[in-house]
């Protein structure tokens, strides 16, 4: 039986010895390929040259089309009647076009009107609404703006604007009696 057992550890320990070697012939193998397919390729630079050469002619004719574009004419459209001509000249006719005309005065800025943050006040402690009660009959539910009215101003002629709401003393007076109905809003 000692000698089964015997048997057994040797073929289990050349196993792995087998598989090792099998893939150690398989990369030198993978080797000899990228050889033969690599080896025989020139190694020379004249590759990059001709690269920069064909980079060079096409530079040279991208730019012989663009000068040829800027200053000559051409048409572009015979049906629409559009037509290409050089940039010299359409700088000429732009520059007398452009020198018949008066200058002319810009137009009004359009500013934002400024808001001034109301004074933070603070009313009496038994003087301050609920949000369900009823508002003091002498305040409007929502301030009409006083701005509206004014015409706009402009960049030339500054004028003094009004608050855009009154101040909140004007707004509610504390002696004003408590209307019975809740307010209303349209």
């Amino acid at each position: 039986m000692a000698d089964t057992e015997a048997l057994r550890q040797i073929a289990h320990s050349r196993a792995p010895l087998s598989t090792w070697l099998g893939v150690v012939l398989l990369f030198a193998l993978f080797g000899v390929i990228v050889l033969a397919v690599i080896g025989p390729m020139p190694r020379g630079s004249d590759y990059e040259e001709t690269r920069a050469k064909k980079r060079m002619e096409t530079l040279k004719t991208v730019r012989e089309d663009a000068e040829k574009a800027l200053n000559t004419y051409a048409w572009i459209d015979k049906n629409k009647g559009a037509v290409r001509i050089p940039i010299s000249r359409a700088m000429e006719l732009t520059t007398a076009e452009l020198a018949k005309q008066k200058p002319a005065p810009a137009g009004p800025i359009a500013t934002p009107q400024a808001q001034s943050p109301a004074p933070p006040t603070s009313p009496a402690p038994g003087a301050s609404p609920k949000p369900g009660a009823a508002q003091p009959a002498g305040s409007p539910s929502t301030p009409a703006p006083a701005a509206s009215a004014s015409p706009p101003q402009t960049a030339a002629s500054p004028q003094t604007q009004a608050p855009a709401s009154p101040p909140p003393a004007a707004q509610s007076s504390p002696g004003a009696p408590a209307s019975p109905s809740p307010a209303t809003t349209p």
